[in-house]
């Protein structure tokens, strides 16, 4: 195994979840004004879902927690259906008690982009910066938006998406069509992401094993983004039978 990536095999998807869900809340109860990074798609919903859970039936508060967002659909208002600020909303924010001026996702509409990304380092500068943040992975191996060749110290920023991303984004889970997915993204930068105290990177599914082994024992190398995390002092993969199966 190359660098310091720990991993957790998990039988099931299903386990995934709740084992990173378990993660979270033990960070939350010993530091209740945690600052937690999250990620959007599909692999974290069901982590969410447990999330939500462990608040109603085990009093599990998040009225101290701040949230930041890996990344956004540019030219997407929150508003949107498909913004990841109403995915967040409708999978976890509404269904806790978490300030909702405690949470940042960068703002798709906003009038500069480069304005935009520059505040929102400064806001997580400001609160300390982040404790713990959800990964997932793309099948290209990208983290948040940044596509093979983000170099490891970018940060938040304007990116253009691949047609792989594209493509992934367009199976009828959140767009019906290729033509309706933004082509660009904000995104926080692999260097923005590696400056977290803890990462945890989730991966499931057959589709990702590929980018999972590729991630844990390829080269350091910004052609695979997610392999730029070997070094990172706290780095944990949660993984099912099926993502870690060519490892």
């Amino acid at each position: 195994m190359a660098g310091n990536i720990k991993l957790q095999i998990c039988e099931t998807a299903d386990e995934v979840s709740v084992e990173a869900a378990k993660v979270f809340a033990d960070i939350i109860r010993s530091i209740p004004d945690a600052v937690i990074g999250l990620a959007t798609g599909s692999t974290p919903e069901q982590t969410y879902e447990e999330l939500a859970k462990i608040h109603k039936s085990e009093g599990l508060s998040f009225s101290g927690v701040t949230t930041f967002n890996l990344d956004e659909y540019w030219g997407l208002n929150g508003d949107h259906d498909q913004s990841y600020r109403h995915f967040m909303n409708t999978q976890l924010f509404d269904k806790i008690d978490i300030r909702p001026w405690n949470t940042n996702v960068l703002n798709g509409a906003a009038s500069s982009p480069s304005l935009e990304c520059e505040a929102f380092e400064t806001r997580i500068l400001a609160s300390g910066g982040i404790d713990i943040w959800l990964l997932g992975i793309g099948g290209n191996g990208h983290i948040a938006f940044n596509e093979p060749g983000s170099p490891v110290d970018s940060r938040t920023r304007l990116v253009s998406l691949s047609e792989d991303t594209i493509e992934a984004n367009s199976d009828g889970r959140f767009f019906s069509d290729p033509a309706e997915v933004p082509r660009c993204a904000l995104s926080a930068g692999i260097g923005t992401i590696r400056e977290a105290r803890k990462l945890v990177l989730l991966a499931t599914g057959l589709k990702k094993a590929d980018a999972i082994a590729a991630a844990v024992e390829g080269p350091f190398s910004p052609d695979c983004p997610s392999s730029l995390l070997q070094d990172h002092p706290d780095c944990t993969f949660i993984l099912d039978q099926d993502a870690a199966s060519k490892l």
